[in-house]
């Protein structure tokens, strides 16, 4: 057998080499490297390398078997025989190894049609798996992303500093079981393991995480997960004393803030089926906690009694992130602009002093929705934009990154004829206050037009260096509803906006020389009425 330098590039020829030699001396070619030795061996890509039959790799063989079967054909007797014998199992030979290379280049496919399928598989469950943070979102700050007291699922469960809550989560399970009414601890843990089956829990988390994990170790933290959540909901809307037996109480009020920051985090979540599962057992009121969850949102403030949510019995969340997100929001529905499906095109970028100086006042609106924000006209000639008013602190803002992470993970094209106003209204709240704020002059202009509030929340300089660390969020359709409706009025009356934007820059100058032309006026007015005849 030749060796491997003394080939060409392309020379694969079946006959003069086999899989196990190429992988001894670690020759197999890398995008083969991943299918089983059968089909490493061949060349998959007929498309680049044809697959040729056969022939010696000597460049002078061709030529000299022809010339050897032309000069034997002259003679009469078994050499002619022989030769065309010889010719008749040659062609034989390269026939069953052409049809050998189709049936690999078959099953290679059909191994590549499998990923395929898999990966479509994995696309339709999109709306269901529990995902990784997105670049976009990943090379934020670790605040937004990572636990700080509680794992709640497989991502985080190994970190040391996390084992302590471990111990809470057994706790909180002695009083699922005790609220259930004498139900046997294997009785629920097993309707929680029946979950997972049909659901087929391991599949909605990453793959490579879930190898390390066996089931063995893998139920029995869902278990102690959904237990912990469901002690926490029911403690945070109920003052019932028996709940602090053990502690449990005292541990989630003295870390509530911490604990209300990680089980918002999009990779600490569990599927909510597996939740509702503890759930069921319990007396725990679901829509008060997330009734206390919405109007805690945005904005710092005390109510005595607060607007319970409209529950709907048609949307199956994928965890409790998913679930508060869903009501936060809320279902809307906003008439479409035209132009709206063109806003890839459109790079219209403004602040909030620049709209302003355009005749678009801000304020915020009466609906306190995030996906509220609209341009509506205001007399003849201005505008005003609404938006939801916000008091940023470090949960809020932690809270608000993860949703918006959840809808890039969940809605692959935000602009999509099939994408909702909803399913990006987070990511369009926060990429409309990005835009907004270019430097601390606009971030103070937020502030006193009411969009900003509260002073106890993140300083200017940190208000201001978290929207700009958002650029990268993908536009979503209430955003682009605003941007297509300042294109239009900024477009509409150019002239009337730089007019307006001039006295609006000089008023001051302007004032005071109006001022003076006016004392002037007055001067020249009381000199003539003295220099008459008749004074």
């Amino acid at each position: 057998m030749e060796s491997a330098a003394a080939r060409g590039p392309c020379e694969f020829q079946r006959a003069q080499w086999t899989a196990e030699e190429l992988v001894a001396a670690d020759e197999v070619w890398a995008p083969a490297a991943g299918l089983p030795l059968d089909y490493a061996s061949i060349d998959i890509f007929p498309s680049i390398w044809s697959l040729q039959p056969y022939v010696p790799s000597s460049p002078s063989g061709v030529v000299e078997y022809y010339n050897y079967y032309a000069a034997s054909t002259q003679y009469a007797g078994p050499i002619v025989e022989e030769v065309e014998a010889a010719a008749q199992e040659s062609f034989e030979v390269d026939l069953r190894h052409d049809m050998e290379m189709e049936i690999d280049k078959k099953n290679a496919i059909g191994l590549f049609e499998e990923a395929a399928r898999k990966f479509k598989s994995d696309i339709d469950m999109m709306k269901q798996k529990i995902h990784r943070y997105p670049p976009s979102i990943e090379g934020m700050d670790t605040y937004y992303t990572v636990p700080r007291i509680v794992a709640i699922g497989p991502y985080h469960h190994e970190k040391w500093k996390l084992k302590e809550a471990e111990k809470v989560k057994h706790v909180a399970a002695y009083h699922c079981i005790k609220e259930s009414g004498g139900l046997y601890v294997q009785e629920m843990y097993e309707a929680v393991v029946s979950v997972m089956e049909k659901i087929d829990a391991r599949r909605l988390y990453d793959k490579e995480v879930m190898e390390g994990m066996s089931d063995n170790e893998f139920q029995p933290m869902m278990f102690y997960d959904a237990c912990f959540l469901v002690m926490y909901m029911m403690i945070r809307t109920s003052n019932d004393a028996d709940y602090n037996e053990y502690g449990l109480r005292d541990f989630f009020e003295s870390n509530d803030r911490d604990i209300a920051h990680d089980i918002m985090l999009l990779e600490n979540q569990i599927p909510w089926s597996v939740v509702d599962a503890i759930m069921k057992y319990t007396s725990v009121h679901l829509e008060n906690f997330i009734t206390i969850w919405k109007d805690d949102c945005l904005l710092d403030r005390v109510v005595g009694e607060l607007d319970a949510i409209m529950w709907n019995d048609n949307y199956k969340p994928p965890h409790l992130l998913g679930l508060l997100r869903f009501y936060i929001v809320g279902t809307i529905s906003k008439p479409e602009v035209s132009g709206v499906n063109n806003m890839r095109s459109i790079t219209i970028s403004v602040s909030a002093i620049e709209l302003t100086e355009m005749g678009i006042s801000l304020a915020d609106n009466e609906t306190e929705c995030i996906a509220d924000m609209e341009l509506t006209k205001r007399w003849i000639y201005f505008a005003k934009l609404s938006m939801a008013p916000l008091s940023l602190n470090d949960l809020r803002a932690s809270h608000l990154v993860n949703m918006a992470a959840h809808e890039l993970c969940t809605t692959p094209d935000f602009l999509d004829g099939n994408a909702a106003f909803e399913d990006s209204a987070v990511c369009s709240y926060l990429l409309l206050l990005c835009m907004l704020m270019c430097n601390h002059d606009n971030v103070e202009h937020l502030r006193t037009s009411g969009i900003l509030q509260g002073g106890a929340g993140l300083t200017n300089k940190q208000t201001l260096d978290f929207f700009t660390s958002l650029q990268s969020l993908r536009q979503g359709r209430c955003y682009s509803r605003v941007m297509v409706q300042i294109e239009s009025y900024k477009n509409s009356r150019p002239l009337r906006n730089k007019a307006y934007a001039f006295v609006y820059n000089n008023w001051k100058t302007i004032l005071k020389v109006g001022s003076a032309v006016v004392a002037l006026i007055t001067i020249l007015g009381t000199l003539k009425s003295l220099s008459s005849p008749g004074n």
